[in-house]
């Protein structure tokens, strides 16, 4: 009987308890009853022959009963407090009922056959596309992901989220060396020709540049030219500036082979090769990269892009009419149609999966069960007494209200035999 107290249990124990006591009621009144005729008919046998079967059903009832009783009683605890051999066998042998069991969850049930053979059963992928395209599901998912989203982003420190973010900088772009890398990008480009199309572009936008802006060069050089110049005499120099300048520029855009290209295209070699090969020039881009990551300002302005992010994204995950979780629960609805719907894409699922469980399984399998064992293990052993007896407790009092039975028919079945083979 447990000894927790009721109002200490579970609903469903105290359940379980109930049935347990209606049970062992049943079985105790069955043994009582037969108790009782066999009084009366061992009393009026002798007035009333036909008592003698009574009798007998009666004393095979309570053997029964009573060799039932011991056997169910025996797993649980001593019968009657004695210390008889080989009962009490949960509480005596919990611990290694719990390595049996753990072994047999493990053998039985977390072999690689056994999971292999139910997920291929399963269709998880088909299954999870049909839940994942209804609407209120994908939103779900998504709801709870943002949930897990926003709790990571909160408890994360921005101070440690900055260090981390300093450090993979330093260690991805500012410690290793650019000069090489750079130089041999910058050749691969200028050898390809891809550059032409940044020049043009140059070109083009200085063209226009002139074409819409000659008031710029108004006094940009005659305010050089000495006072005694005549004021006509600027005016020329800046036009004759302006025009040069108008010129070259449409020369520059209008040749392909133009000088001035074909200088850039030299200088632009020329940095490829002293950015791979000069000590000198590579040692200036060092210092400047190194100078530009040092610098305080850029620290702050990674600082307030990471605090920035972070906001946005709180704010966008914390509404659900966002545009983050609209499209995310978009996004879910199509991979739970595509999972419907696409035959390949289901197989490949199903195989991830089945082989994935199945890996831990091989790997993990032994981890899995010992739970159970170790489980077991740290339980008192009344505890563990107490609740096995409340699972399955009830269906082992048939077992004494069936040895009842079955003994009275046993009983009067001998005692007829008997009767009729041995003349009296």
């Amino acid at each position: 009987m447990s000894r927790t107290p009721m109002a200490l249990l579970s609903a469903a124990d105290q359940e379980r308890l109930r049935g347990l006591r209606r049970m062992k009621g049943v079985a105790l009144g069955a043994l009582l009853v037969m108790a009782i005729a066999f009084v009366i008919a061992f009393a009026l046998e002798g007035q009333h022959p036909w008592l003698s079967y009574v009798r007998a059903a009666a004393e095979g009832g309570m053997v029964g009963a009573l060799a039932d009783w011991f056997a169910v009683t025996a797993l649980f605890r001593h019968p009657l407090g004695l210390p008889i051999p080989h009962t009490a066998i949960i509480p005596n042998r919990k611990d290694e009922i719990g390595r049996s069991l753990g072994e047999f969850v493990e053998t039985n049930f977390l072999s690689a056959e056994v999971v292999r053979t139910k997920l291929e059963q399963t269709e998880v992928a088909r299954r999870l596309g049909e839940w994942l395209r209804q609407p209120v599901h994908a939103e779900r998912v998504g709801a709870e992901g943002a949930t897990v989203a926003t709790a990571v982003l909160h408890a994360l420190s921005d101070d440690d989220v900055r260090d981390v973010i300093a450090d993979l900088a330093r260690q991805n772009l500012v410690d290793p060396e650019w000069g090489p890398p750079a130089g041999a990008w910058l050749e691969r480009i200028v050898d390809a020709g891809a550059h032409h199309g940044a020049v043009d572009l140059a070109v083009d936008s200085i063209s226009t540049w002139l074409d819409a802006n000659a008031h710029a060069f108004q006094g940009l050089v005659s305010r050089r030219l000495p006072s005694w110049v005549p004021g006509v005499a600027h005016r020329l120099v800046d036009d004759t500036v302006y025009r040069e300048a108008v010129k070259f520029a449409h020369a520059v855009r209008a040749d392909p082979r133009h000088p001035a290209r074909i200088a850039i295209d030299g200088y632009l070699a020329r940095l490829a090769d002293r950015l791979q090969h000069d000590p000198t020039m590579r040692a200036k881009l060092e210092n400047a990269k190194t100078g530009l990551f040092d610098s305080p300002r850029v620290a702050a302005l990674a600082a307030e892009a990471w605090q920035a992010a972070k906001t946005g994204l709180i704010r966008s995950l914390d509404d659900p009419q966002s545009g983050l979780r609209t499209r995310a629960a978009s996004a879910i609805a199509d991979i739970g149609t595509r999972l419907t719907t696409d035959a390949a894409l289901q197989s490949r699922v199903d195989g991830w999966v089945t082989d994935a469980a199945v890996f831990a399984v091989d790997r993990y399998r032994h981890d899995i069960a010992s739970i159970i064992t170790d489980t077991i293990e740290r339980w008192d052993p009344a505890e563990t007494t107490e609740k096995i007896e409340l699972m399955v407790g009830r269906d082992l009092q048939y077992i004494r209200l069936n040895g009842t039975v079955v003994g009275a028919l046993a009983g009067v079945a001998i005692f007829t035999v008997a009767h009729a083979l041995i003349p009296v």
